[in-house]
């Protein structure tokens, strides 16, 4: 990660014995102010003719001195007078008060990050800009959050891809997940290990487009209404080559060691297999039929037929190697399409009978009509996760299809894709290489991760740092605690220097000496402790700024959610209290550092 100058200076704080001189000073004012009000008024109101001098000061030392005699009526009117500033007194108290309840402890930071025209480029108004330049005018972009330092609003453009690392129960669901889904203008794409953001957004959504919910493990209880055929992905050698390799890293457990030849050995073989069963219109499930008889030369005969020879000969060779061999590879292939064994999951990938009245889902028909995508599946081995992978694949390659033939080869409406919990369900291994290109396609991705090393085991140690570089908004929510991650982060948003001052005592009298202390503005303790509530943004051409995060409680369209969520959450009623319970949990976190 590359470390900008971020040095701010410190404003300094008031010395206390100037405090104690501005209080006194400002008693005096007011005091001065009730007498030559109470004594002018007096006169007036008792119509006793005195010339008065026009100088306050004046007027109130001959007060003091008895040249000028305090009206009946000063008293109460001093008193009313008196009762009136004790009240702006307590309410300007009140408003400090709650002011100070609602800040953290590490919003004084925010003084020295980016506010005003440091993060211009995620203001409203050059969002709003942004997106009519694209001609997108439902929707302003990407909702963020808004700055604690200036209470504005910022967003992703519609021309920016995000990556957010939020640990456990920081809120990276309520506050970035949902409000992306419900602004998006046109398509939507989600990935998710749980139901809550289906149960959140759907129904708002279905206003706006088809909605299609691939759940082949019963996460949110869904019937396969419909259906997705993977095989009508594969077109030749180059997509049945990838779409073997969504089943050989979603059967993998993350970090997981793998065989320098049986692997490849085994992917390849897998990728001949998806590629016959196509050419010949077969269920998927035929794939795993043949993978279980090694000596089957059916594939064989399918490829040549249709002209891949060398596809064919590839599968040829596995067929009639030594048995070792054979049985070592066709085994490792097993493995990767074992999810294929589960006829739960079969359900929704293949026709239930030879006439099928089901609708059955084309990524090219979605991307053009729009419409909103949710892909579920739990983790670990034979879970939905290689499925879930391709299905999402398989839907942006057709928006970057449709943005090549567009006008400036970018989609007219952008499609966001969510991949929440991308390195436990959507093991995406291109997606680094791919995403600084679909932000020039108008495919606006939004990458979640619970902690750097996540995104590791998917991608490794540079495959992270290439995505980590190649979005736009990086979004850092708290809740991890991975020193070296937090480090990056701590030096990316920079240093102040801090003033300080000493006093000292000598032969000629007293004296006042400043210096100046570098600091870290957040260091590693601050973020790793971050409070609910406040995040990191990190943005292309913009200074780091400290953000007050929104959930969708506090949004515009909250009432909606919670419609949505009574709908169709079986718990609706636990899972609303839980959301607001979080929201207040935010504010008792908030008053709770202020105190």
């Amino acid at each position: 990660m590359s470390v900008p100058n971020n040095r701010r200076r410190d404003p300094g704080g008031a010395d206390p014995g100037m405090l104690a001189l501005f209080g006194v000073a400002g008693l005096a004012v007011v005091a001065a102010l009730v007498v030559n009000v109470a004594v002018r008024l007096g006169y007036e109101l008792e119509g006793t003719p005195l010339e008065l001098t026009s100088n306050p000061a004046t007027l109130v030392f001959q007060v003091i001195g008895g040249k000028v005699a305090w009206p009946e009526s000063g008293t109460w009117i001093a008193a009313a007078l008196g009762a009136v500033i004790l009240a702006l007194i307590v309410v300007i108290a009140v408003l400090v008060g709650r002011y100070r309840k609602s800040r953290t402890r590490v919003d004084d930071k925010s003084a020295f990050m980016g506010r005003g025209r440091d993060v211009e480029g995620l203001s409203q108004r050059n969002a709003k800009a942004t997106a009519m330049r694209l001609g997108v005018e439902t929707s302003t972009g990407v909702p963020i959050g808004r700055t604690v330092a200036s209470n504005q609003p910022i967003f992703g453009s519609w021309e920016d891809m995000h990556i957010d690392i939020w640990g456990p129960r920081t809120g990276k669901t309520t506050s970035r997940a949902v409000p992306a889904i419900l602004d998006a203008p046109g398509g939507v794409i989600v990935t998710s290990n749980k139901r809550d953001v289906v149960d959140a957004t759907r129904d708002v959504r279905a206003k706006s487009g088809p909605v299609w919910v691939f759940d082949p493990q019963g996460i949110a209880l869904e019937e396969p209404t419909w259906w997705w055929n993977p095989l009508s992905y594969v077109t030749d050698e180059v997509k049945a080559a990838k779409l073997a390799e969504h089943f050989a890293s979603g059967s993998r457990d993350p970090g997981a060691r793998t065989d320098a030849f049986f692997d490849p050995a085994g992917q390849d073989l897998l990728a001949g297999l998806l590629l016959a069963a196509a050419l010949d219109q077969r269920p998927i499930t035929d794939v795993y039929r043949w993978l279980t008889r090694p000596t089957d030369e059916t594939p064989i005969d399918i490829l040549a037929r249709h002209g891949f020879t060398l596809t064919a000969d590839q599968v040829s060779g596995v067929i009639y190697a030594p048995e070792k061999q054979r049985g070592g590879v066709y085994g490792t292939a097993q493995q990767m399409a074992s999810c294929l064994t589960n006829r739960q999951i079969v359900r929704w990938v293949t026709a239930m009978d030879v006439v099928d009245t089901r609708p059955q889902l084309d990524p090219a028909a979605f991307v053009r009509d729009g419409g909103t995508l949710y892909s579920l599946s739990k983790e670990g081995k034979g879970t939905a996760g290689p499925l879930v992978t391709a299905l999402t694949v398989a839907v942006v390659e057709a928006a970057e299809e449709l943005a090549a033939r567009s006008a400036g080869g970018r989609l007219r409406t952008p499609i966001v894709g969510v991949l929440d919990e991308a390195a436990n369900v959507c093991r995406w291994r291109e997606l680094p290489n791919l995403y600084s290109h679909y932000g020039s396609r108008g495919i606006v991705l939004m990458t979640i991760l619970q902690s750097w090393s996540q995104g590791v085991e998917v991608w490794g140690e540079s495959g992270m740092k290439k995505l980590w570089s190649a979005s736009n908004v990086k979004v850092y929510g708290g809740g991890v605690t991975e020193v070296a991650f937090l480090e990056d982060v701590s030096r990316l948003i920079g240093d102040y220097d801090r003033r300080t001052s000493s006093l000292s005592t000598g032969k000629n009298g007293r004296g006042v000496s400043y210096q100046n202390h570098r600091e870290r503005i957040l260091d590693v303790a601050d973020l790793g402790a971050m409070p609910k509530g406040r995040a990191v943004v990190l943005a292309s051409g913009s200074r780091p700024t400290l953000i007050r995060s929104q959930p969708w409680m506090t949004g515009p369209y909250a009432e909606d959610v919670k419609a949505s969520i009574r709908a169709h959450d079986p718990e609706a009623a636990r899972t609303l209290d839980q959301a607001m319970n979080e929201l207040a949990a935010v504010a008792a976190a908030e008053g709770q550092e202020a105190s």
